[in-house]
C-alpha cells in the first residue's frame, strides 16, 4: 500500500518548478496563437514574422492555415505535426513579462 502511494506523482510541486509547461493552446489569427501555462500565464504567440521571413527553415509549411490550425501540445510544448515545436521557456518568459512572445529570426 506504501509503494502505491508514494509512486502518485504530486503535480501541484511539479507546476511549481516548471510553470512554463503549455496547457492549452489555439489559434486566434493570422499565425497567431493564444497559449496558456501550466501556472495559470496566458498570452499570445505570433508568428508571422517568421514565416514571412525570407528563410522561415523548417517552419515553412506552416505558411499554410490549414497546417497551421493543426496545432495542438504534446509533452508541454507547442507543437504541429511533423515534430514541429516552438521552445515553451522562451515563450513563457516573454509571455510572463510582456504579455505576448513576437516569433522571428532573431527568436528562434
Amino acid at each position: 500500500m506504501r509503494a502505491k502511494a508514494s509512486a502518485k506523482k504530486d503535480r501541484t510541486s511539479e507546476v511549481v518548478r516548471t510553470p512554463w509547461r503549455v496547457v492549452s493552446v489555439q489559434v486566434v489569427g493570422d499565425y497567431r496563437l493564444r497559449v496558456r501555462f501550466a501556472d495559470g500565464t496566458e498570452g499570445d504567440v505570433d508568428l508571422g514574422p517568421l514565416l514571412f521571413d525570407d528563410d522561415p527553415g523548417v517552419f515553412a509549411p506552416l505558411k499554410d492555415p490549414a497546417v497551421f490550425a493543426q496545432v495542438y501540445v504534446d509533452e508541454d510544448a507547442v507543437t504541429w505535426p511533423g515534430g514541429l515545436d516552438l521552445a515553451p521557456d522562451a515563450m513563457y518568459d516573454d509571455i510572463k513579462a510582456t504579455g505576448r512572445r513576437i516569433v522571428g529570426r532573431s527568436s528562434r
